[in-house]
């Protein structure tokens, strides 16, 4: 390509969307669709080994070349990944629906979920607006404006000690004015001093005209890192007015954290990432308003939970040194940091709280998480889990926590599957089994045709397999069974979920055996890790008192299917609870809540927590843990009992690819 190719200029139309953009010759075609607001799946965030952004070139050329993520057939119809295409002509391009995002998912319903689990709070917001009557100067009482404001809230209020912002200081004098020395403070107070029960003292971070008590409102966001849910709340009347949820604008860069740790070491990488989280909260915001009818100026302050490194993203901080031995972050705390001046559009006097975190991968959702189920207020021996793109738990009470994250994979999330997508309309989720002939009956979200399979349907496909013997508990196919749906694929042996002609995308949905082993490493790393730290405190997941489940995925899964193929622990089903959006709970208790606000830094402080790649015994746990539901038939003792009353066959074993 010469010199003078790479200023022409090339249009490229986006379907089924109908975008357009203008770009450079010679310019990356996943990247030209990000910058249109086009979302094509990539995994990988564009390094080329996952093969999900497939698109289908109808008009115009590319440069390109066939990777083994594409077959021959697929390159001679006009599929390319869009990762690893140039642009040459002007394009028309076509989207695959097993390509794209959809949105109906973020409404879905869960599982009925429990938030009156933290008791003994008080509503005592730490914004609060006060509304103050001044005498106005005279020659004989001639004190400064700031002076004579801090007077009245001290005489009003018994507020001592208190400051104020420079940009009060600013507008003091005119508001003062226009309000006829009748004006509305908002303070703010952040958390209490360490080691002491004494509050720090309040500032004065606005002042308004007139009185303004009654529009007193706040925002409470979950950064996760596939969607990002915010609340506007009323701070008078302590609760939500309205809720909104995104896909996060990262998803665009890949799907995991290490991913994007990786692109954010790319020249522009970092600036790219934060700015598109920030552009998804501002979209939400604007949502948030107009649900609500309220004015953006008349929100006070923030507070986000959100994993560690979509914490130090958000903030513009580089996550390098997070996916580095010995996994250092920036910081455990931060300070409150001007919303403004990370590009969030609200009011300049508008303070963003992050919750803090315990360690690299145990971040502030985690922490928020726990807040707000209230572990840290009960003796009871208590095991939280938040399964997301990463899984994180938890063991604990009141009075010590040791915490964990377990690298799972991406397969909880339909990623390293066949033909495993994340919970959108169309997914497989519902699956049984007719035992006299093994065809299968199944349900996708949104009741769509199906064109893949989630995390939650891997689960209960696996585990319905399993419990009618289609499946070994190695997860190898009892290949003797009269049926067609069980084959030879191209990687090995698999079962037919639904043959193309039922499917959206015109394709034979299958699960392989590949996909089961997946799964089985994906539950094993998170039983081992329950395992690893229950025996660091010297009992048994069979003690738990209670399990806590959080997190989107976690509203969704089958509770007996998962302790079926040995993901959770068998213990009597009614010790299991669903607190839904753990992160997102816990960041509005306590935008309502001063003592929940002390609370946070308090558990933030409480945790230990456990390097499981370098622990011995969790190494020991989840080679254990290979196996449906585990090789020590004790751990899982209703299960094996279930599985013994099945016929015994034969299964030739086969080695995974």
């Amino acid at each position: 390509m010469t010199k003078d190719s790479t200023n022409k200029k090339r249009r490229v139309h986006f379907n089924p969307d109908n975008v357009d953009i203008v770009v450079e010759e010679g310019a990356n075609l996943l990247e030209a669709a990000i910058a249109a607001g086009v979302h094509v799946n990539a995994s990988c965030g564009g390094a080329g080994v996952c093969g999900t952004c497939k698109i289908l070139i109808e008009t115009g050329q590319v440069e390109s070349t066939r990777t083994e993520k594409l077959s021959e057939e697929e390159y001679e119809r006009g599929l390319r990944q869009a990762c690893q295409s140039r642009i040459i002509t002007d394009l028309t391009v076509y989207v695959p629906v097993e390509s794209r995002l959809e949105k109906a998912i973020l409404s879905r319903e869960g599982k009925k979920v429990s938030e009156a689990l933290v008791t003994g709070w008080r509503f005592k917001p730490p914004l609060s607006k006060l509304f103050v009557e001044l005498p106005p100067p005279t020659l004989e009482d001639n004190t400064g404006d700031l002076s004579r404001l801090l007077r009245g809230l001290r005489q009003r209020y018994n507020l001592h000690n208190i400051s104020a912002d420079f940009g009060v200081v600013k507008k003091l004098a005119k508001v003062l004015r226009d309000g006829h020395w009748k004006v509305t403070v908002t303070t703010l107070i952040t958390a209490v001093k360490p080691r002491t029960k004494e509050w720090r003292r309040p500032r004065v971070i606005n002042i308004e005209p007139g009185d303004t008590r009654e529009k007193h409102y706040s925002l409470a966001f979950d950064i996760g890192t596939t969607t990002i849910c915010g609340q506007l709340l009323d701070l008078n009347q302590g609760k939500v007015i309205a809720e909104s949820i995104d896909y996060n604008g990262q998803i665009s860069y890949g799907e995991d954290v290490i991913t994007r740790i990786a692109y954010c070491q790319k020249r522009g990488g970092l600036k790219k990432l934060q700015q598109a989280v920030v552009t998804t909260i501002n979209g939400i915001i604007r949502e948030l308003v107009t649900q609500s009818q309220v004015n953006v100026e008349y929100i006070g302050h923030i507070m986000l939970a959100g994993n560690t490194t979509m914490t130090q993203i958000l903030l513009g901080l580089d996550p390098k040194y997070i996916r580095l031995a010995p996994y250092i972050p920036v910081a455990n705390f931060f300070p409150p940091v001007r919303a403004d001046s990370l590009g969030i559009k609200v009011g300049k006097q508008v303070y963003l709280f992050t919750f803090p975190s315990v360690a690299s991968y145990v971040g502030g959702d985690i922490v928020s998480g726990i807040v707000g189920a209230g572990v840290h207020q009960r003796k009871n021996l208590t095991l939280f889990i938040d399964v997301g793109t990463n899984g994180e738990i938890v063991v604990g009470n009141s009075d010590w926590m040791v915490t964990a994250s377990c690298s799972a994979g991406p397969a909880f999330e339909g990623g390293g599957i066949k033909h495993g997508m994340i919970a959108t309309d169309g997914a497989i989720e519902e699956f049984n089994i007719n035992p006299p002939n093994f065809e299968p009956e199944i349900s996708t979200i949104g009741g769509a045709k199906p064109k893949g399979i989630c995390g939650s349907g891997l689960i209960n496909t696996v585990a319905g397999l399993l419990e009618v013997g289609v499946i070994s508990q190695n997860g190898k196919f009892n290949t003797d069974l009269p049926t067609k749906r069980i084959r030879e694929g191209t990687s090995g042996y698999e079962y037919v979920l639904s043959w193309a002609a039922e499917t959206q995308t015109g394709k034979d949905i299958v699960i392989t055996e590949v996909d089961i082993d997946n799964l089985i490493r994906a539950k094993a790393a998170m039983y081992a890790g329950c395992q690893t730290l229950v025996k660091s405190v010297g009992t048994t997941c069979s003690n738990l008192e209670q399990v806590i489940i959080a997190g989107a995925f976690g509203s969704h899964i089958n509770v007996e299917k998962c302790i079926t193929i040995g993901f959770l622990p068998d213990i009597p089903r009614n010790r299991f609870t669903f607190i839904g959006n753990g992160s997102l709970l816990g960041a509005r208790l306590t935008s309502f809540s001063r003592d929940l606000l002390d609370d946070a830094r308090r558990v933030a402080n409480m945790m230990t927590n456990f390097e499981l790649s370098e622990n011995v015994d969790f190494t020991n746990n989840y080679v254990a843990a290979l196996f449906l539901p585990h090789t020590n038939s004790g751990e899982f003792p209703s299960v094996s009992k279930a599985l013994a009353k099945l016929p015994k066959s034969k299964p030739k074993r086969r080695i995974s690819v």
